[in-house]
């Protein structure tokens, strides 16, 4: 060990933890594993522990962990740690990562999600000890299924380590793991540590709040200050808007085979000529985008007689289809570049990773410092990280907010932020009332029945879902109750029950997630399983799909197995599925906003972004220097506050309250009215008459979530408002 201080920590791990820091042959530990063990050694309360990708979090967290668990042994039988973690990928990464650290322990690391067999989930139930790792969803189906096998199951539980916790903060998954942490606290009636495991964020306070919503003292967060590595860094433009120009003017018909756009082209030739030969990750969007360049890059491969080196990684591809790719990056030995989209950014290790790339701009700071943390790890490497932007060919027709270069200014402004060391904050707690449905739903059958004031009290008095008032409980109940849902009964005796449509509910296997996902037919080839794909539009036999990286024609399609049959192909214009988008932040907005009001040259913009750069900075120059923009174009008025999404919303909508119907373009507001027409309204909103609760009442598309259908207009109404809506924007006009 290299310190004094790092010494008197590795002498507190037990002997086979010690054993095993030897075997690695580290010659220190991190300072966020020194600040780490001292914290989980010396304390018994919670912990965030926040790092960069690849930071050492895991090992900060569990060597102490392992050691307490070692050194003082449980009197009960049961799961002494409890690990959840949101991606299947992760979990099977950081199982791997467990097993050697409690090889000499003879502590047990379980696995448990939907890709694991029943007899490795037998040996757990039947023999619980050690370390349970886990998905919330299997969780939430091992409470509901075997609810009273919990309390002698987690009997011995002394830890809850939470894995990427900043995945979780503000989503409704995110308040259905604090729902499932309180319920097991409450099913063994006692309280047990909670270590979350973080990348750094902006407000690590709202991360300590999110890992206990309801205690009074906040969690302790390690978050040391890290060493930067060499940032490497190019934004490169490109220009879309039509196909190659082979096929300028000729007609296409459904047999012709799909080419790129022009910037897909040479997006792909770039990345093709300086990525191939080295292990790499390109961040490419949606499952559709990440389909697109795989293939074409397979077939510059092909065309340049060379080992294809670029493989899709997305959520839908099987299994082995994506532990192959995580397994090829981690063992390295072999050039690789994985084209994916979130998938792999966050904490899986795979190894060193050369270079980054992203296609297109990135809408958080906070997602883009993650990506750019795979690369860079090996002492002394820079981290190098590619953007590539596409705008459209400027013409006659070409609209203002499009002259603007948007993508490019939002690029520029998202990498200064980086750079600055900013990140968006979690986002502040919503209602969550469909998850609320879903928890009420959950606790109701996993006791066989619950009185109103006892769950009540589990749920909202002391759990996460405090901002429901006892008042909007009971009329959150009584709509679920037979004469409006029937998703619950009450007896004589006030338990309430399962209706009919309760049980229809909680009986389906797509219960336990709280995200709404779409149906998923089921891929093959040959009889091998491909993947799986979301299907929400119509099939039919012939038609060329692009997975996996390759383009395939499908040979017949079997509605009642939901199962497409596809056969290896290479003509037709593909069918694509997926998507991709994001919020953007007040502070992203304005700096896009002082990206092109100044007039430094950026040293990092390449021919092609530098000039289409220029080009956004002198449409600005056009724009009037004080208040809100406002541009005219024919019947309607192009508005740029320069304020972020949630904002933008909230000032359309209300907009269109006064009747002057308005959408969000982008980071710009279209209304259709005269420029004095949409200022006058304008000033209207500033003077702060306008209520966005009842802004909320007007909107016809609230249900954003799996159970808002269930959720009283009222209460739904006032969960968008907050999590939607942001009174603040009309100060901001």
């Amino acid at each position: 060990m290299t310190s004094d201080k790092a010494t008197s920590v590795f002498d507190r791990f037990a002997p086979p933890i010690q054993r095993w820091i030897w075997q690695q042959g580290w010659s220190g530990l991190r300072p966020v594993q020194t600040e780490a063990a001292n914290a989980i050694f010396d304390s018994d309360g919670d912990v965030v522990v926040a790092a960069a990708t690849a930071g050492g979090k895991t090992e900060a967290a569990f060597l102490p962990i392992l050691s307490q668990v070692f050194d003082h042994p449980a009197d009960e039988r049961g799961f002494e740690v409890l690990a959840i973690s949101p991606l299947k990928a992760l979990i099977n990464d950081q199982y791997g990562r467990l097993e050697s650290l409690v090889e000499n322990t003879g502590l047990p690391v379980h696995c448990w999600h939907g890709d694991v067999g029943e007899t490795a989930k037998r040996k757990a139930r039947d023999r619980p000890a050690g370390i349970l790792v886990i998905t919330p969803e299997s969780l939430e189906a091992m409470l509901v299924r075997q609810g009273n096998a919990m309390p002698a199951r987690f009997a011995a539980l002394r830890f809850i380590v939470v894995d990427e916790l900043h995945a979780f903060i503000g989503t409704e998954r995110g308040i259905q793991l604090q729902s499932l942490m309180h319920r097991i606290e409450q099913i063994i009636g006692r309280t047990v540590r909670r270590i979350g495991l973080s990348a750094t964020l902006g407000d690590l306070y709202l991360a300590a709040r999110a890992l206990r919503p309801m205690s009074e003292i906040a969690a302790t967060t390690i978050a040391p200050p890290t060493s930067e590595a060499e940032l490497l860094l190019q934004i490169r433009g490109h220009q879309r808007g039509r196909l190659s120009d082979e096929l300028d003017g000729q007609e296409k018909d459904d047999d012709a085979v799909s080419v790129p756009t022009d910037d897909e082209c040479s997006i792909s030739n770039h990345i093709f000529k300086t990525l191939r030969g080295k292990t790499n990750l390109v961040f490419a969007g949606s499952r559709s985008n990440v389909e697109t360049f795989a293939d074409s890059l397979r077939l510059l491969c092909e065309s340049d007689g060379v080992p294809n080196e670029f493989l899709p990684h997305h959520g839908s591809l099987a299994r082995d289809i994506r532990q192959d790719v995580e397994k090829r990056l981690k063992e390295g030995g072999r050039p690789l570049t994985a084209v994916c989209t979130t998938t792999l950014e966050l904490g899986i290790d795979i190894g060193n990773v050369e270079a980054v790339a992203q296609i297109g701009p990135s809408t958080s700071v906070s997602s883009l410092r993650q990506r750019l943390g795979r690369s860079g790890r090996r002492p002394g490497a820079p981290s190098i990280l590619r953007m590539y932007v596409s705008e459209d060919r400027l013409e006659a027709k070409t609209s203002f907010i499009r002259r603007l270069r948007l993508d490019t200014a939002l690029a520029v402004a998202s990498v200064r932020q980086l750079i600055s060391g900013w990140c968006e904050p979690p986002p502040e707690r919503a209602l969550h009332s469909s998850t609320l449905v879903h928890q009420i739903l959950a606790l109701v059958c996993q006791n066989g029945g619950v009185a109103p004031a006892p769950l009540y009290a589990l749920l909202c008095g002391s759990g996460p879902f405090g901002n429901i008032s006892q008042t909007d409980f009971a009329i959150l109940l009584r709509h679920l109750g037979p004469a409006s849902e029937k998703l619950l009964e009450q007896s004589p005796d006030g338990t309430l029950m399962l209706g009919p449509a309760g049980e229809r509910i909680v009986e389906h296997y797509s219960f336990y997630a709280v995200f709404e996902t779409p149906e998923e037919w089921r891929v093959e080839s040959s009889g091998r399983m491909l993947g799986t794909v979301p299907v929400d539009g119509p099939l039919r036999s012939g038609q060329t799909i692009l997975f996996a990286g390759r383009r395939w024609t499908i040979a017949d399609i079997r509605e009642r197995e939901k199962t497409v049959n596809l056969l290896p192909g290479s003509s037709g214009a593909p069918i694509f599925f997926g998507g991709a988008g994001g919020k953007v932040h007040d502070r992203l907005a304005l700096e896009v906003r002082a990206v092109l009001a100044e007039g430094r040259s950026i040293p990092y913009l390449d021919r092609v972004s530098a000039s289409h750069l220029e080009e956004g900075r002198s449409t600005f120059a056009q724009l009037d220097r004080a208040g809100p923009h406002l541009v005219s174009e024919g019947e309607e008025t192009l508005v740029l506050p320069w304020l972020g999404s949630i904002k933008l919303a909230t000032i359309g909508l209300a907009l269109t309250d006064l009747g002057i119907p308005t959408s969000v373009e982008g980071l710009s507001l279209r209304s259709k009215g005269k420029v004095d027409e949409v200022s006058s309204a304008l000033k209207q909103l500033s003077s702060g008459q306008t209520d966005v609760r009842t802004l909320a009442l007007s909107v016809e598309n609230k249900l954003r979530h799996k159970f808002d259908l269930h959720v009283p207009n009222n209460l739904l109404s006032m969960d968008f408002t907050l999590a939607e809506l942001d009174e603040g924007a009309f100060r901001a006009i």
